[in-house]
């Protein structure tokens, strides 16, 4: 496998530079298959272990932390390979990474609350009494923002191979080799062209999201899937959510249960919303999740809209925070049914065609949306071993 081979991975040790030390042990799993020139090479489920290269915590609000991970062992199927490798991505992370792997921190300073602060000691030496009583109202709001970096166990990685890889040990796609076919292909095909492909916005009505993903299966079938993919559910909208997103955002932290906005499909808001992120409230996997009132194969179908937000704005227009999305949404269609191989609760899996789907078009908020339109359908089943 040649250097620059990107391989994707959920840790499964937590790492810390508040608690984690060089040579500590971490291990990871392999979570979408590697792909070499349009063969599998590594499958998913196989496991990287490495250590702890470097973890320094900051002593003081404006010093920053920094950790580096060193991954040099790849695991498939009992047999052992050695890895040459960098950490290059922080799946939706506050921390920045440098060329070498190094994975540096945020300061306060950078933060909205952090610059509360620095706006109150300028207002303090005019009128040091309203300063302070500024100043008792945000302690009460918000808290003094995190500078040290920590990773829980299913936190998502990216790697680049640094060096050629000799691959031992069987290749293939992982979870997808113990498939079986969907049977009714035709049927399947048909029921997928009747489904709406765009979802419309609340307030302001306006086009939105494509659908790019169906599931058959039980209500609990798809809640235990998402549950064991690390998925979390979101919070409904209300005045304590809002307080809690501005938190978030203020302290430049991540919210796991953060509201999304309503989208309706046929007019109807989502049954579920699911959501996958890990310490800041501007990056998301997010998805939503409508029930149909077709049946396949005499289980429920569901049909969702799955998009990645890689950042946040202020909109005049909307007098709110945004979220911006990846333009590319047939990547998070993959990363949801990767996602979901992995937990064993997937029988069967097709890539159906829809030719009225524009291959590109806009959300409601303004963004780009580009997609090959086709709709991936995953059959829901109990746990394979």
């Amino acid at each position: 496998m040649p250097p620059g081979t990107e391989i994707q991975i959920r840790l499964k040790t937590k790492v810390s530079t508040q608690s984690s030390k060089p040579k500590d042990a971490v291990e990871a799993v392999v979570i979408a298959p590697v792909m070499v020139n349009g063969e599998f090479a590594i499958p998913a489920g196989a496991v990287v272990r490495g250590t702890v290269e470097k973890a320094v915590q900051s002593a003081k609000s404006d010093e920053r932390s920094a950790l580096q991970l060193s991954f040099t062992e790849l695991e498939i199927a009992g047999v052992k390979s050695k890895l040459a490798s960098q950490v290059t991505a922080v799946e939706n992370a506050r921390e920045s990474i440098d060329d070498q792997g190094q994975i540096t921190g945020i300061v306060a300073s950078e933060t909205i609350s952090g610059r509360l602060d620095s706006g109150l000691a300028k207002l303090g030496e005019r009128a040091a009494s309203f300063a302070d009583l500024l100043g008792t109202v945000k302690k009460a709001v918000l808290k003094e923002p995190e500078n040290d970096i920590t990773y829980d166990a299913g936190v998502e990685l990216s790697l680049k191979t640094t060096a050629a890889l000799e691959l031992k040990g069987p290749s293939g796609p992982g979870p997808a080799a113990k498939l079986v076919a969907v049977g009714d292909e035709s049927g399947l095909a048909r029921m997928v062209t009747r489904q709406p492909f765009q979802t419309m916005a609340e307030r302001p009505a306006k086009p939105s999201d494509i659908t790019n993903v169906m599931l058959v299966g039980t209500l609990e079938q798809v809640q235990k899937a998402f549950a064991d993919a690390g998925w979390s559910s979101a919070a409904a909208l209300s005045t304590q959510a809002k307080l809690e997103t501005f938190r978030a955002i203020a302290e430049q932290r991540g919210y796991k249960e953060a509201p999304v906005s309503v989208l309706l499909l046929d007019g109807h808001a989502p049954d579920i919303v699911f959501e996958k992120l890990t310490n800041t409230f501007a990056q998301r996997h997010h998805l939503r999740v409508w029930k149909r009132p077709e049946m396949f194969g005499g289980q429920p179908v569901w049909v969702i809209a799955a998009t990645h937000d890689t950042g946040i704005e202020f909109s005049e227009q909307n007098r709110t925070f945004i979220h911006k999305i990846d333009s590319q949404i047939d990547r998070e269609r993959a990363k949801v049914v990767n996602d979901l191989l992995l937990t064993g609760h997937v029988k069967s899996v097709a890539l159906v065609d829809r030719p009225a789907v524009p291959e590109h078009g806009q959300n409601a908020t303004g963004d780009n949306v580009e997609t090959d339109g086709k709709m991936a359908v995953l059959v829901l089943g109990e746990p394979r071993s």
